[in-house]
């Protein structure tokens, strides 16, 4: 468990931050200018708060009223800056080397030859950083700091010079890696999509305030947040089961916590295995009456729990669908529908728009 409750000004910028984050992954998000990188800085001992604690586990690494302060070094952290920051002189095993080097305070978690597998880096580890790839460069960077033995990463935008080719080949990555070590990570951006997919707890930032900590799902589920979760890409995120494959049409049959069946694009997965779907609001049509001879094949019955005007034109809508799941249309189709909370509807998800995380 980490704890922290941090304070820190900066000329006029003030940030405050509290929130417990269980293990797993929590996710920081927020805009450019938020303060996420400063809480990162802090954690780490990079930058000193004004006030507050920051605890992993039973120890406390800052304390201001305690006067604890343990420098950097000493926490257990494993810190993944945006740029790699490797050291050019060592090939990619030198650097993979140092930081299976940099603690000697016990047997480690973390196999060399794990680390390189899962990473990919076998073919690599002669070359030096010149030699690689921006891609390669940040697998490499990822590496050295889980092989430095830590008790906690900590990612700082670690995917946002890359494009999207390599977001894609590193993401995945960076899921097996937290799973197979077990440690809790602390994951820093402002892109909703790798939010939707990493982060088991959200830590919601704007101009140094915190608006809210808690459950990703929920979160990003809530209408009152929409404006701090991805304002248009927001959406609901759904776990679920794979079915059946339909080789001939390439769609996966899943089955939703709910027991909802959906049905999607994509490359085939065995029956039986998890995924986790993103459903944005926009691409969700309501609809009053049961659905007949349309070409969109997923639908869920429920009913409209909340709703708020939102920007633009638009209406806001959660919907309980055995689950909540939010929903953006038009003010004008939402008061010529007559809806209201309560209501009685079916909302429709075209199969192309799902995103499988």
């Amino acid at each position: 468990m980490l704890d922290v409750c941090l304070t820190k000004k900066l000329g006029d910028f003030r940030l405050e931050a509290a929130f417990k984050a269980p293990a797993g992954v929590t996710a920081i998000f927020g805009p450019s200018g938020a303060g996420k990188t400063l809480i990162a800085k802090m954690i780490a001992g990079l930058t000193r708060p004004d006030a507050g604690h920051v605890r992993l586990g039973d120890q406390a690494l800052f304390d201001a009223a305690a006067g604890v302060d343990i420098p950097p070094e000493r926490r257990g952290i494993g810190f993944i800056f945006q740029e790699h920051r490797l050291f050019p002189h060592y090939s990619v095993r030198g650097n993979l080397a140092y930081g299976a080097g940099r603690r000697g305070d016990g047997e480690s978690r973390v196999a060399f030859d794990k680390v390189v597998d899962i990473l990919g880096l076998a073919a690599l580890l002669e070359r030096r950083p010149r030699d690689l790839s921006g891609g390669e460069r940040q697998r490499v960077a990822i590496g050295r700091a889980i092989l430095s033995n830590p008790e906690m990463l900590i990612m700082d935008e670690p995917l946002s010079s890359l494009d999207d080719a390599r977001k894609a080949e590193i993401l995945p990555l960076i899921e097996t890696l937290t799973s197979e070590f077990g440690l809790p990570t602390l994951y820093i951006s402002h892109s909703i999509e790798e939010i939707a997919r990493l982060a088991e707890t959200l830590v919601l930032m704007d101009r140094g305030a915190m608006k809210a900590a808690g459950p990703a799902r929920e979160l990003l589920s809530r209408l009152d947040l929409i404006r701090y979760t991805g304002g248009d890409d927001a959406g609901t995120i759904i776990e679920a089961t794979v079915r059946a494959y339909d080789p001939a049409h390439s769609l996966l049959e899943v089955e939703t916590e709910t027991g909802s069946r959906l049905y999607l694009t994509g490359a085939e997965m065995a029956a039986g295995a998890t995924l986790r779907l993103r459903i944005r609001a926009r691409d969700i049509a309501l609809a009053s009456a049961p659905p007949k001879e349309l070409s969109i094949l997923n639908y869920f019955e429920g009913a409209i729990r909340d709703h708020c005007t939102g920007a633009q034109g638009m209406e806001e809508v959660l919907l309980d669908v055995g689950f909540p799941l939010a929903a953006r249309i038009t003010r004008r189709s939402f008061e010529a529908m007559a809806l209201k909370k309560g209501s009685r509807v079916y909302a429709l998800v075209k199969s192309v728009t799902l995103s499988r995380l």
